[in-house]
């Protein structure tokens, strides 16, 4: 009667174990998923409201990914996911754009650069700022953000250095 006991409460054991290592795979494996910009609002003025997704070291590499994130679908895919009120098309709608304008658009997105002026992170309610979505992968944290990006703006810089034509 000892020995079932025993072999029972080992089985039970394997079996919990075995189940908590599932899970943590799983949720590993969340941080490593490509998030899309979702659509959460358009302004009056035309800017738009975006959650978007970041990965990074730690959160704020992740954050700083997030707002590049936002303005970098603006540019270049469009928003398609969320709410139907952002514009679907991107602002370059020319095949390889990105390719294409390789120099500039490096200068433009790295750390610090000028996509910061075409960006708010005003409507981010305090309380989101402390409660991001987060998802770990290994060796990577994934964030959320809320986002305005100035789409008015940005487009009128594109015209101005002769990379969009109207």
């Amino acid at each position: 009667m000892k020995k079932v006991i025993f072999v029972a409460l080992v089985c039970a054991e394997f079996l919990l174990f075995t189940g908590c290592a599932i899970l943590s795979s799983q949720e590993k494996t969340a941080g490593n998923y490509t998030y899309n910009t979702e659509c959460l609002g358009v302004e009056g003025d035309g800017t738009q409201t975006l959650k978007a997704w970041g990965k990074g070291r730690n959160w704020f590499d992740a954050l700083a990914q997030a707002r590049k994130n936002a303005v970098y679908d603006v540019i270049f895919k469009g928003i398609r996911d969320g709410s139907r009120e952002c514009e679907m098309r991107p602002l370059l709608p020319e095949v390889n754009a990105r390719e294409k304008y390789e120099a500039y658009f490096n200068k433009f997105f790295v750390d610090g650069g000028e996509y910061r002026f075409y960006i708010s992170m005003k409507d981010e309610q305090w309380e989101n700022k402390i409660t991001r979505e987060k998802k770990e992968g290994i060796g990577t944290v994934t964030h959320s953000a809320v986002v305005v990006v100035k789409r008015p703006k940005l487009k009128a810089k594109l015209i101005a250095d002769g990379i969009l034509r109207q």
